[in-house]
C-alpha cells in the first residue's frame, strides 16, 4: 500500500516525495471533509440524535486540529448530511450486511466521508476502508462505528468519540502504530516509534522495541482507552494530506489499484 501511494503520487504529481508535494500544496489551506452521518437503529436502540452527530464532528475537529495535545493535521470536518434509518438486520450485524447497507445509503464521491453507526460490538468497535481501495470499490468506501462510542456514549472506556477518530485515521491513510511490530517499515511514518503490540488500558509509558523512542501509547492510532488518547504526530498529518492528494482529492484519475480488498478492522479488546 505504501508503494502504491508513492506510485500514485508520481503518476499524478510527478513526484513520490511526500514532503516536496506537501510543500507545494500547503497554500491551498485546510482540507475540509464533508461527512454524511447515517444512524442505523432497530427502531429502539441506536437512535442517535443529530446533536450526537454534531458532537462527534466537533470531537473530530479537536483531534485532527491538534487541540487535544498533538499535531494539527490541517484536516477539518463538516456535517454535510444526517439521516436515521430503522433496519434491524443492519443494526444488529453491520459486518454481515455492510455492502447492502452501503449500496443503499452511501452519498458523494471519493472526498465524502460516509460514517455509519450501528451495534458493531465490544470486541470490534469499528472498521474502515483505506483510500487505496476506493477505485476498486467506491460503494464500499466509508467508516462504521458502534453508536455507543460516540461522545457521551454508553461504553465506559470508549465513550469519548475517539473510535471514530481512530477509524477515520484509516480512511485517511494511516495504519496502526503497532503495524509490523518491531520490523520495518512499521506503520511507515517516521515520527511514530516502532511498537511490538497494541497498547491496552492506559499505560504511562512503554518501550517494546529496541529501536529508539518509547511506544506511542497516547496516539489515536493505538488501542488505549479513550481518556488516554490525545495525539497525531506531524508525520501522520503529512501522510494524511498526501494520501488525500493521491486518492481523495476530487476530479482525479487513480492509475494504480492497491493490492488486497476488504476493510481495515480494528480488532482486539480496544478498537
Amino acid at each position: 500500500m505504501l508503494a502504491d501511494l508513492r506510485a500514485t503520487l508520481r503518476s499524478r504529481y510527478g513526484t513520490g516525495d511526500e514532503r516536496e508535494l506537501d510543500a507545494t500544496r500547503r497554500r491551498a489551506g485546510r482540507t475540509v471533509v464533508p461527512v454524511w452521518f447515517h444512524a442505523i437503529s432497530d427502531g429502539a436502540r441506536g437512535r442517535v440524535p443529530r446533536s450526537a452527530a454534531r458532537a462527534q464532528i466537533a470531537t473530530l475537529n479537536r483531534a485532527y486540529g491538534g487541540r487535544l495535545g498533538g499535531a494539527d493535521t490541517r484536516v477539518a470536518f463538516r456535517l454535510a448530511g444526517y439521516r436515521t434509518w430503522s433496519r434491524r438486520a443492519w443494526f444488529r450485524d453491520p459486518v454481515r450486511h455492510e455492502h447492502r447497507m452501503k449500496r443503499a445509503l452511501r452519498k458523494g464521491g471519493s472526498e465524502t466521508l460516509n460514517l455509519y453507526t450501528a451495534a458493531v460490538g465490544k470486541a470490534v468497535l469499528g472498521f474502515s476502508t483505506f483510500p487505496q481501495w476506493y477505485r476498486a470499490d467506491p460503494v464500499g468506501d466509508g467508516v462504521v462505528i458502534d453508536y455507543r462510542t460516540l461522545p457521551g456514549g454508553a461504553f465506559k472506556r470508549f465513550g469519548r468519540g475517539f473510535t471514530a477518530v481512530h477509524e477515520i485515521g484509516h480512511w485517511l491513510g494511516l495504519f496502526h502504530t503497532f503495524e509490523n511490530g518491531c520490523l520495518p517499515p512499521g506503520d511507515g511514518v517516521a515520527d511514530t516509534p516502532y511498537e511490538a503490540r497494541p497498547a491496552g488500558g492506559c499505560p504511562r509509558s512503554r518501550d517494546t522495541c529496541p529501536k529508539p523512542g518509547g511506544d506511542p501509547v497516547r496516539n489515536f492510532m493505538n488501542y488505549a482507552w479513550d481518556r488516554c488518547m490525545r495525539e497525531f504526530t506531524v508525520g501522520q498529518g503529512l501522510r494524511v494530506r498526501v494520501s488525500w492528494a493521491a486518492y481523495r482529492a476530487p476530479a482525479h484519475r487513480v492509475p494504480h489499484a492497491a493490492d488486497g480488498d476488504g476493510e481495515a478492522r480494528s480488532v482486539g479488546g480496544a478498537r
